[in-house]
């Protein structure tokens, strides 16, 4: 029971989060940005859905657990904190696309401030802290890994855009 509660509020957060990313897209649009790396962009919505389809399976019909692991489970809480300031850090500028604005000035702020790519190291610390809460190690091994390796391609071509249309403060 525990289970299902958090994994449909998680679902339910992603999915207010592509509404506001579709909203932010637009406004991004407006301006003038354009999409890069929108190739590998069904791969990346295939690679986070099937993720939870894995966790359910292997929750519901593995050697899982059903109770989560309150330690993890304050960590996953700390994380939505962390994936909160990022969102707010770069506001319309936020999106799950790579939108390029032509002449904007890089973000950074925030947590952009710190570290490059912030939401993605938040992103890859779920995908590992939310399996291992309930014991789905097949889960957390094999979307860790499938993550990190979608990064190795979305990240490079996120950078060069970046670097070519926009300004460095």
């Amino acid at each position: 029971m525990v289970f299902a509660i958090i994994i449909i509020l998680i679902i339910l957060q992603r999915l207010v989060e592509l509404v506001v990313a579709k909203r932010n897209e637009k406004t991004m649009r407006a301006k003038g940005a354009y999409e890069v790396g929108a190739s590998h962009y069904p791969y990346m919505i295939m690679l986070h859905s099937s993720f939870f389809v894995s966790l359910i399976i292997e929750v519901m019909y593995g050697n899982a657990i059903q109770t989560p692991d309150y330690l993890l489970l304050i960590v996953f809480l700390g994380l939505q904190l962390m994936r909160i300031w990022c969102l707010m850090s770069l506001g319309s500028f936020w999106n799950t696309k790579i939108l390029i604005l032509p002449g904007a000035t890089l973000v950074k702020k925030g947590p952009y401030a710190f570290i490059p790519h912030p939401n993605y190291v938040i992103v890859c610390l779920e995908i590992l802290v939310i399996p291992l809460m309930f014991q789905a190690y097949f889960t957390a091994l094999c979307f860790t890994i499938l993550n990190a390796w979608m990064l190795t391609v979305r990240i490079p071509i996120e950078g060069k855009a970046l670097k070519e249309a926009t300004k460095s403060l």
